[in-house]
């Protein structure tokens, strides 16, 4: 006989909310397991229809992370109508985040990591030099353009990618992750 005027589960990098009119959430963003710190704050209401909140990044099965990353961001944390749209977005997106070929960026196939890993010979990122300031906006761009197209698709309502000290964020206010 109780309602629950909001709710919020976390799972393995992914946040499932639900909240009743005239609700928000008030979430920090943390770009640095190593470091963790207040990156950048989301506010969300219940009229915003987001009911998913996923991070996924470069942190490593080992430094932090749980999984495998193709791209070189530092995280992307993405806003959506639910938990499973942002956590596969958020992936993607963080994927996107690269520089294909530069010598800063050390992969290595994901099954010398994990022989059971799904991913295979695929090339996983497990270490980023410094890169050159002007490269980071490059980096940022192509993650921001894949986020781009899944907002533009109804995917995703907003998102905000982080790599070493820049940011890009998608999505308008106040749905977008503010600092």
């Amino acid at each position: 006989g109780r309602r629950l005027a909001r709710a919020f589960v976390h799972a393995a990098g992914a946040i499932a909310l639900h909240l009743e009119p005239d609700q928000t959430l008030r979430c920090a963003v943390v770009t640095d397991l190593a470091a963790p710190g207040l990156d950048a704050v989301a506010t969300i209401a219940a009229e915003d229809g987001i009911g998913g909140i996923a991070t996924s990044g470069r942190a490593a099965k080992g430094e932090g992370g749980r999984s495998f990353s193709l791209g070189i961001a530092d995280a992307v944390t993405v806003l959506a109508a639910d938990a499973a749209t942002a956590d596969v977005a958020a992936t993607l997106i963080a994927n996107a985040v690269d520089l294909p070929g530069h010598p800063a960026v050390k992969r290595v196939p994901a099954v010398s990591l994990d022989p059971d890993s799904d991913l295979g010979e695929r090339l996983v990122t497990v270490g980023l030099a410094p890169l050159k300031p002007v490269e980071i906006p490059h980096a940022l761009a192509a993650g921001l353009a894949e986020a781009e197209r899944f907002r533009s698709r109804g995917l995703i309502r907003a998102a905000i990618l982080h790599l070493a000290g820049a940011r890009a964020v998608c999505g308008p206010a106040p749905v977008a992750i503010a600092a």
